[in-house]
């Protein structure tokens, strides 16, 4: 569940060229506050922002904060058992 809902938030990553000599590539992904992340190629920038939502995800989790639900996929924090 974790992968397939990577894989949809990087399908809504949206990237730009900006104004910055060292990272010009810039990217974020729409609707999760927070996830951007720059580069000096897109595909660094790409990675970068991967990266990121990962670990936006794992701290969001943790922590109990609300996790947008994309393309169906709900992502919630798991509950001890025992």
């Amino acid at each position: 569940m974790l992968r397939e809902y990577i894989e949809a938030a990087m399908h809504r990553a949206h990237y730009e060229l900006i104004d910055q000599p060292d990272q010009p590539y810039y990217g974020e992904i729409p609707g999760l506050d927070g996830v951007l992340a720059t580069g000096k190629t897109l595909e660094e920038c790409r990675a970068s922002l991967e990266d990121a939502l990962d670990a936006w995800l794992v701290l969001g989790l943790q922590l109990g904060h609300p996790i947008p639900e994309i393309e169906g996929i709900r992502m919630e924090r798991l509950r001890a058992v025992g």
